[in-house]
């Protein structure tokens, strides 16, 4: 039984983790400090549904006097970590599964259901069973507009969809260490994807330096002992990567593009808390340059929070997108779940930098969701077809 740090709800599992934590005799919370509550899933709301859960949700902040609560602030993984509600050396859950996210910064931070959240919000800890570690030792330099999606989606592949089942993935090695903070988040994004308990970085230098001015903390050290034990270490050299994308309809189908090259796309989404940082976006302009998304395709572009889209829209990105025919979005999940808007009807197919690809996740059953990077999905927005972004 360990103590938590934190505790984060959104607008889609919160309605049911409160009626969890009333039915459980809650009154206070255990610390209304630790709990965080964001809206992002279905906002602004697209239904009478997500407009009552809302309501729910705001009544819950007020009567709890809840200070880490946000509606428009954007994808509540990139929300926790900008806002530094997630450091080094802390446990944290989240009633949503890519809470692993957090262990870019070197917290130890999972996915738990509503129950389990009623529970943590009521008591502030939670049981665990201590995981094992898979090691992903990773070497080499990734090769032009190559990079942190291609890396997860080819360990995806070699690890399989429940290859790290309530493991820890421990991502290590000289190119990880030389990987920045968006590209860390994105590989421990998807560690659930391998049904991994959590994904973590060891904290270093760069952690440092991102969590100055969002926590108040005197770095320590913290990484694994020289001699600790893995259930399994498996070494990732990066030089000869290609860009991958997952194919229907799951994420451990990782293939190099060019397997893929010409394959039909009605819709292109690039976003989500794996890749809607500013970063990713510049990348896709950067592969944009002066040419124009296809007019086959819907391209839709949604930053992460209100943070990125205030750099992207500083940097001339957003107008330049706009301009080039997609649709800019305001921060939210958007298409990532398929619950609000830029849902695929049956027999269409959506290339997507999200972080899952199964049946519906994006509208209809009937349809199909490629996974890729964004340079990927932005050099197939402008050719109308999955594209190799070193091509374009």
């Amino acid at each position: 039984m360990a103590p938590l740090d934190g505790a984060m709800i959104h607008d889609i599992t919160g309605p049911l983790a409160v009626r969890k934590f009333y039915e459980m005799g809650g009154k206070k919370v255990f610390d209304p400090e630790r709990v965080i509550l964001l809206f992002d899933h279905q906002i602004p709301a697209d239904s009478i549904e997500a407009a009552e859960n809302h309501i729910c949700l705001r009544k819950f902040a007020a009567e709890q006097k809840i200070h880490n609560y946000d509606i428009n602030e954007g994808v509540c993984h990139q929300v926790v970590l900008e806002k530094g509600r997630a450091a080094p050396g802390e446990i944290i859950v989240g009633a949503d599964s890519h809470t692993c996210m957090y262990g870019a910064v070197g917290a130890f931070a999972t996915g738990i259901g509503s129950t389990d959240m009623g529970f943590a919000l009521k008591s502030g800890a939670l049981y665990f069973k201590v995981p094992e570690t898979i090691q992903a030792t990773v070497t080499g330099k990734f090769q032009r507009r190559v990079g942190a999606k291609d890396l997860i989606l080819s360990i995806a592949a070699d690890i399989g969809a429940d290859g790290a089942t309530y493991k820890a993935i421990e991502f290590t090695g000289k190119t990880i260490s030389n990987l920045d903070m968006p590209g860390r988040m994105t590989c421990c994004n998807m560690a659930i994807e391998m049904g991994a308990k959590a994904g973590i970085v060891a904290p270093d230098k760069r952690t440092w330096e991102y969590m100055k001015g969002r926590r108040k903390m005197k770095p320590f050290d913290l990484e694994s002992d020289p001699d600790a034990k893995s259930a399994e270490k498996r070494s990732y050299d990066v030089s000869g990567l290609e860009p991958q994308v997952a194919v229907p309809h799951n994420v451990d189908t990782g293939l190099a593009v060019s397997k893929l090259t010409g394959t039909h796309i009605d819709q292109v989404f690039i976003g989500s808390c794996t890749n809607g940082r500013f970063e990713d976006l510049k990348e896709a302009a950067e592969v944009l340059g002066r040419k124009k998304f296809s007019p086959k395709v819907r391209t839709i572009i949604i930053p992460a929070s209100r943070d990125e889209y205030m750099k992207t829209l500083r940097a001339g990105l957003i107008e330049k997108f706009v301009k080039a025919g997609a649709l800019v979005e305001a921060p939210c999940c958007g298409p990532c779940m398929g619950g609000a808007f830029g849902l695929i009807a049956p027999g269409e197919v959506s290339l997507s930098t999200s972080n899952r690809n199964f049946k519906g996740r994006q509208g209809s059953t009937e349809g199909k969701v490629y996974l890729s990077s964004p340079a990927t999905a932005a050099a197939s927005a402008i050719r109308g077809v999955i594209t190799d972004p070193r091509e374009v």
